[in-house]
């Protein structure tokens, strides 16, 4: 069974997109207007004959190979991955390239149109909305806007699971610092 570029053409037609057909290395390319990817391409790549399903948009993020920060991006992408379901990254330390991308077996299943959309919407949605915003802060910064956010939730899962706990660790933690025994960062 697997999938091929025709199929998947007929999903890209389905939604009105355009899209250049590359039958030679077996994929589509294609590309949508975003708010914070410059030329935001996308590339639809079938290997193994069709049993490996690849998505992913090339060169999403510039700058990275010699930044200053780059240690923090990296670190960043990871946190991205591990906070989303199938958005993964990929960086080229031979010329910078980061990528981000959606890729899993099909094997001897097809690939439907309904998850195929969901790849497709999804690594424009986790790219444009959430990823960038976020890595460009980082590259401003070096600090990674979404360990702020991460620790908000823990807090708001410790005030949930344990009603007044926030509390006593705050006077606990100000009772501390009256003492002078706090650890200073």
């Amino acid at each position: 069974m697997a999938a091929n570029l025709e199929q998947i053409a007929r999903y890209l037609d389905n939604l009105g997109w355009d899209y250049r057909l590359d039958e030679e290395e077996d994929r589509i390319v294609t590309g949508v207007e975003s708010e914070y990817v410059e030329d935001f391409l996308i590339v639809v790549q079938l290997d193994e004959e069709g049993r490996f399903f690849r998505l992913f948009a090339p060169q999403v993020l510039a700058g990275v190979k010699d930044h200053p920060h780059k240690a923090a991006i990296l670190q960043t992408m990871l946190a991205i991955s591990w906070e989303t379901k199938m958005l993964q990254w990929e960086y080229d330390p031979s010329d910078g390239e980061i990528r981000a991308i959606i890729e899993f077996p099909l094997e001897d299943s097809i690939l439907t149109e309904k998850q195929f959309n969901r790849c497709l919407s999804g690594l424009v949605q986790l790219v444009d909305n959430v990823a960038l915003p976020r890595l460009k802060a980082v590259m401003e910064t070096g600090q990674d806007p979404g360990n702020i956010e991460l620790g908000e939730r823990i807090l708001l899962s410790i005030q949930q699971q344990a009603p007044g706990l926030l509390e006593l660790l705050e006077k606990a933690m100000e009772a501390r610092k009256r003492r002078g025994s706090f650890p200073s960062e």
